[in-house]
């Protein structure tokens, strides 16, 4: 009896010890960061390529894999960006890890000029195949739907911040992207456009120009007054932004004869009407103020000889050239020729 019962109590104590340490497996912490940190598993991975992503993060490799063992991890590889805590335990991390909860990136879009600097940015914040997004934004069919094209498409990444999955593949994102592009065109807003005899692409593409111009948003409207005057009349638009935009130089201070006549459809001295698309990704403000514009006879507009970032507003040409003077000669004075 009594060696029955030190059988027993052995084989009861190996059991609490198995399970002390199994416990100690799942519920012990096992990761070595002080603060959150993220661990990125690419879309295709296997389990292998998941260990060695996560591998430089833990304790003991060993207590990880078998926890993942018995949750069959192995079989529930998901991809995207998981945020570990510090000294988070095995089974939450296995859990997070099985069920694919991942974190969400908060992409921040600002202005951005060219769709390659735009492209660049998300796909250096997300996993979207930037080759794969060129072609959608090449694509006139598929940007039709939104009545958009190759030129007015990256009108749709307004600056804003966006929740997305790391993972994100191109089409999600641009997708994304234009919903919230979508949402500034209500019945409001496109009766505003087509009240200036503008389509929503149009209005985005005078915004750019209108957002290149300045950054006062109080004199926005102003601005926007000046060309939507201008094109009424069938004047040129003559924007210095568009020509610095076709000539491929935004550190040109003094617009000068040889980025006047640069030939291209995006310079507004050279063409006539607005280019096909726009010059920058513009901000609400500039977009509000295109579509809010005052009624004014303002044709003209040049910065202000304090180098403020202001503008002085002209009626006629005479009083624009006087304005014109002002600047010139302030610049002169400060020796700025290019």
């Amino acid at each position: 009896m009594y060696n029955k019962l030190k059988i027993f109590f052995g084989i009861a104590i190996l059991i609490i010890l198995i399970a002390a340490y199994l416990g100690r497996n799942f519920i012990c912490g096992n990761t070595s960061n002080e603060k959150n940190t993220y661990i990125y598993i690419k879309t295709g991975s296997n389990y292998n390529a998941l260990l060695i992503a996560i591998a430089p993060i833990l304790k003991d490799k060993a207590a990880f894999e078998s926890v993942a063992a018995k949750m069959n991890l192995s079989a529930n590889v998901n991809p995207g960006r998981y945020q570990v805590t510090p000294n988070m335990s095995n089974f939450s991390l296995v859990k997070m890890l099985r069920s694919g909860n991942q974190k969400p990136v908060k992409l921040v879009l600002n202005k951005y000029r060219m769709k390659k600097d735009v492209i660049r940015k998300i796909c250096t914040e997300l996993e979207a195949d930037s080759n794969e997004l060129i072609q959608l934004l090449n694509n006139n069919t598929y940007l039709a739907q939104w009545d958009l094209d190759s030129n007015t498409a990256i009108g749709a990444f307004t600056p804003n911040t966006y929740e997305l999955y790391w993972n994100s593949n191109a089409k999600k994102v641009f997708e994304k992207l234009v919903k919230a592009y979508t949402k500034i065109w209500t019945d409001d807003n496109k009766a505003k456009a087509k009240q200036l005899n503008l389509s929503p692409s149009q209005v985005m593409t005078l915004a750019s120009i209108v957002d290149e111009e300045t950054n006062a948003n109080d004199e926005k409207g102003n601005i926007a007054s000046v060309y939507l005057n201008r094109l009424k009349q069938g004047m040129k638009l003559q924007a210095d932004p568009t020509a610095k935009y076709a000539y491929g130089d935004f550190t040109i201070k003094r617009v000068l004869n040889k980025h006047i006549q640069f030939p291209s459809p995006y310079n507004t001295y050279y063409v006539q009407g607005l280019p096909p698309g726009p010059i920058c990704t513009p901000k609400k403000e500039s977009i509000a103020a295109v579509l809010n514009a005052p009624s004014t006879s303002y044709l003209y507009f040049c910065a202000k000889e304090d180098f403020s970032g202001r503008h002085n507003f002209a009626t006629n040409g005479a009083a624009h050239l006087a304005n014109a003077k002002k600047f010139q000669d302030a610049m002169n004075a400060r020796g700025i020729k290019h």
